[in-house]
Formats: C-alpha cells, structure tokens, sequence
C-alpha cells in the first residue's frame, strides 16, 4: 500500500521512537486515546496494548479498509474504535460512537457530526490523550483545533516536523506565535530526533517527538486575562517581526498605555515570554 503524498502520509518504522511515544503517553488501562492518521496501525498496534480505548480518525478509505481487517478483534470488542474522516472535522465536545464506521464518498463535517450524533450508543469524551505522528501539513491547525478546544486533551504527544518541533519549544531562545500558542496552554517538550530514513517513504526533512504536558486554561483563570484580547495582543506584536512591540501595538493599545510598558515597549515580539505576554495584557 502506498503512501498518498496529498494527505501528507509518511509511516513511521523506528522502533526507538515509537518506544518513546507509548512511554511518554504514561498509559494505563483507564486511558481513551485519540489517534490522528493511524496508516497502517504500527502505533495503533502499541496503543492498543497499553490504552483502555483508541479512537483513531483516518482520513483514507483504503487504511481504513486495511485496518479494518488488520484490527478485527479489537473493533468487535470495542476498543478500537476506528472513524474514516478528516480530524479537522472530528469535535471532542460531541458524542463519539461506540462501534466503528466508515462512510462513503468524500468527508464532510456535516456528515462526520451527523454519523457521530446518530451512533447507537455514543459517550461524550471527557478525557484523552493525543497520541499520533501527524500529517505534517495540517501541524498548525490541529494543535490549533485541540488546544483551543473547549474539551481539551489533558495532553499530546506528536510526531512534527524537526524545525516545527522546535520553533514549538523556541529552542533558539526566540518565541513565535507558535511557541506562545502552545505555551499558553501547555508545557511544551521534545524528546527525541528522528531521522528521516526511519519513515517510508522517506520525508525531506527529519522529524521529532514532541510532549505538550498539563493542558488547560489555568493560567487564563489566574490571570485573570480574557483569552480572545490576549490572542488579539499576541496577533499584534507579531505582525512586524523586526518593529519593536511599542509600534506593532499602536491601534490596539492606548496611547498613554504604550508608555506602561516601559523596557518591554524597546523589545521584539520574539524577545518576548508568555508570562511577559500576560503582562501587556493586563494593561
């Protein structure tokens, strides 16, 4: 079965690295995991062992097939719980089927939320784990998706990109939206490397593993910040990477406010911490 470049398939054959992904899940009997693009089930296979219940999403019909067959068992016992969608449909504050199913035709959100409203007896899910080697090209809009969710993971480990993996835990010490993003929901971590001649087909670039830890909206509720200004704030300071903050935010901020900031007004949106970002917006 070959992978598909259009939905970005890369299946992962390290493995060390997928050692490292079921480890730093902590799994345990009682735990439900959402897998993103399980391919051909390596990772599902693992998950299976130490998970109480996966559900994976996979977008290609022809997977879905596959694993249908592959994961017969498991699918008849209900632990296995296995969607042929688009993630980027799939809702965690909706209810999710307990049988498996695979529908016809191309995806479409409202199909996937009416085939999961109509499931014969379905659970909302409280709580889960994402656990997954993602399709690289849609990296953004799932940890967009996921963490911003009212129904939020209590944490995700992810195969991404070695250059997204870093920029997520601004390894060279410049933070990004993307860094802030993430850290203001999360504890951001990597954990391994890996080459890219441990997937077939082999990428261009190298991957790694990456944990966002401790997941929630504490410190929005701590703060006391309202998290729709605070993005507004973020949005702003970055839009002219090389300005300093004090002019990306002119418009937004008032003008005798822009003096309050003081030193960080001199700085870039890059120099920058999310405790600093919480600052500006308290003013």
């Amino acid at each position: 079965m070959r992978a598909k470049k259009s939905l970005g398939q890369n299946f992962l054959k390290s493995e060390a690295a997928l050692q490292k992904i079921i480890g730093a899940g902590e799994l345990g009997p009682k735990d439900t995991i959402l897998e993103i693009g399980p391919g051909k089930g390596v990772l599902t296979e693992r998950l299976l062992v130490h998970a109480g219940k996966v559900i994976a999403v996979e977008k290609d019909r022809e997977l879905v097939e596959f694993l249908k067959t592959k994961f017969e068992k498991e699918i008849g016992e209900r632990k296995l719980i296995l969607v042929n969608d688009d993630i980027l449909n799939f809702s965690a504050e909706q209810n999710v089927p307990e049988r498996s199913s695979a529908q016809a035709g191309a995806p479409s959100k409202a199909n996937f939320q009416q085939k999961i409203m109509c499931a014969e007896s379905g659970n909302v899910l409280r709580s889960y784990k994402i656990i997954a080697n993602i399709p690289y090209n849609i990296t953004g809009a799932i940890l967009k998706k996921f963490l911003t969710s009212k129904n939020q993971p209590e944490r995700m480990i992810l195969m991404l990109q070695h250059e997204v993996a870093q920029r997520v835990v601004a390894r060279d010490g410049k933070e990004s939206i993307l860094s802030i993003s993430v850290k203001a929901y999360g504890q951001p971590k990597m954990l391994m490397k890996v080459p890219a001649r441990y997937f077939s087909p082999a990428p261009k670039v190298d991957s790694a593993v990456i944990a966002i830890n401790n997941i929630s909206r504490e410190i929005f509720k701590t703060s006391g910040v309202d998290e729709e200004k605070f993005w507004q704030i973020v949005k702003k300071g970055f839009a002219h990477k090389r300005k300093k903050l004090s002019s990306n935010l002119k418009g937004l901020v008032e003008k005798e406010k822009l003096s309050l900031l003081g030193k960080l007004g001199d700085k870039r949106a890059e120099d920058l911490t999310l405790t600093d970002w919480i600052k500006l917006s308290n003013l």
